[in-house]
């Protein structure tokens, strides 16, 4: 028998806060309980082949990348520039429709490839040959945020469980003292849709991602606070151990409440583990110049490329890095704004794949670089692109993916995908597959059906076979 008997709580509200309030400052450090094997398990899936990866790194880029800007030069919308488009346009804001505008920007063949990039990217051009290059993807919404609950979850709806969760109940955790799939927050604030970027929805909770914050506490309420002695601390969290324990079995079948232990008890193994990953000291000099920690444009994007390696390394299987808000959705001043993003992110991105290979880490790694949709190839009033659901691009690198091979084709203007369509099920369904996981196979129960990521009998979502080396 502990503070409580087994048949109900002996305190009501009043008495428990007058007794008690002066012990919850540090429930998230519960170092005391029990070793738990409940979220290392993975779903009862067999896999759909060797896997060639084991984690995933996601560079996500909110607001719909211009694919004309950046990775699929087209020269006849240059020779077209400023003339009406000879078709109809799906536009989103069709009040402000334009003539055709031309990329500013220059294209050149880079590395050993010849993949054509902008001069935008002049770090990726270092990276060329490591990369798939898709300039053929296309998904079914030309609105942010269900364009954002497509990618990320495989439908419309808000509340499904996103890319990560379900890729965390199909092979668990591999590092017991780390959240196996951590969000990396822009400090400017949430990105469009905010958490639900990385909701479990109604998987189990204990499979939603877990938020680092830049600054000193990225986890809240990880540090013991000051005054706290070991003794006191023992004591507190054994009591809130028992206190949930019983909520438990009172509410049986809760994942809410399982979660909640899960969570307290890796809350304890990460008061160690997280400061550890977190310090940068032991990085050398040159590993930081390598990720731009030496340049205010770089160094926030920077940091966070290199702290989803180092969490990479200590065995977190899924990292996702967001931007605040939707910076990448160009509406006015397209070009300008696309510098200032490039100039802030490209050495960075580029950076983490180099790291990861020299480090032997990126066969085992993927990392997808990708928005929520693209761009139209007119132009919204007279410097901006609008939305466009039919045709984007995104690279990924390592984990089986090819080398240095660009798949699909646009139109001539980069309006449609019209070879080797990717649409956003396939991807999901080919990254799953990299993880060694069957899409179709991969399912959960949910109102009277077996539901899975990318529902391959409605999506008719197919594994792009030619795009894995």
């Amino acid at each position: 028998m502990g503070v409580f008997g087994h048949d109900d709580f002996r305190h009501n509200r009043r008495a428990f806060l007058s007794r008690f309030a002066g012990t919850l400052g540090s429930l998230a450090l519960a170092d005391l309980l029990a070793m738990d094997d409940r979220s290392l398990h993975a779903a009862p899936v067999a896999a759909s082949k060797p896997p060639r990866a084991k984690s995933v790194i996601c560079l996500f880029q909110h607001g719909g990348p211009s694919q004309m800007d950046l990775f699929d030069p087209k020269p006849e919308l240059t020779r077209w520039d400023r003339k009406p488009y000879p078709g109809k346009l799906e536009v989103h804001f069709d009040s402000q429709k334009g003539n055709l505008l031309a990329s500013p920007f220059s294209f050149r063949p880079r590395g050993e490839s010849g993949l054509e990039l902008s001069e935008l990217l002049p770090h990726t051009a270092r990276i060329v040959d490591e990369i798939t290059l898709v300039r053929s993807m296309s998904t079914e919404s030309v609105d942010h945020e269900s364009a954002l609950r497509l990618i990320h979850s495989g439908k419309f709806q808000a509340g499904r469980p996103t890319l990560g969760s379900w890729l965390i109940y199909g092979l668990g955790s591999e590092n017991r003292e780390m959240p196996a799939y951590v969000v990396l927050t822009d400090p400017g604030g949430l990105p469009v849709d905010g958490v639900r970027n990385w909701t479990s929805g109604w998987l189990p909770a204990v499979y939603q991602g877990t938020p680092f914050r830049s600054g000193a506490a990225p986890v809240p309420n990880l540090i013991t606070p000051e005054g706290v002695t070991p003794a006191a601390r023992t004591g507190q969290l054994g009591f809130i151990d028992e206190l949930n324990r019983i909520h438990l079995r009172k509410h049986p079948g809760r994942s809410e409440l399982d979660a909640r232990i899960a969570n307290f008890e890796t809350a304890a193994r990460m008061q160690t583990a997280v400061p550890d990953v977190l310090d940068l000291s032991d990085e050398t000099a040159e590993t930081k110049r390598l990720y731009g920690l030496d340049r205010d444009e770089t160094r926030e994007y920077g940091t966070r490329c290199l702290l989803a390696r180092r969490l990479v390394e200590r065995g977190v299987r899924f990292v996702q890095l967001f931007l605040s808000g939707q910076p990448w959705d160009t509406h006015s001043k397209n070009a300008e704004t696309l510098k200032g993003l490039c100039t802030r992110t490209d050495q960075p991105s580029a950076a983490l794949v180099l790291d990861l290979k020299r480090r032997g880490l990126l066969d085992s790694t993927i990392v997808l670089w990708t928005g929520e949709f693209g761009r139209l190839p007119i132009s919204q009033g007279t410097d901006g692109r609008d939305h466009n659901r039919h045709a984007f691009s995104l690279w990924l690198a390592g984990g089986g993916f090819k080398q240095g091979y660009c798949h699909g084709a646009t139109d001539e203007f980069g309006y449609k995908s019209v070879e080797n369509i990717v649409t956003v099920h396939d991807l999901q369904a080919t990254l799953l597959h990299s993880l060694g996981l069957d899409h179709r196979r991969l399912t959960y129960p949910h109102d009277g059906r077996d539901d899975s990521l990318t529902d391959a009998d409605v999506t008719n979502a197919q594994v792009v076979h030619s795009l894995l080396a």
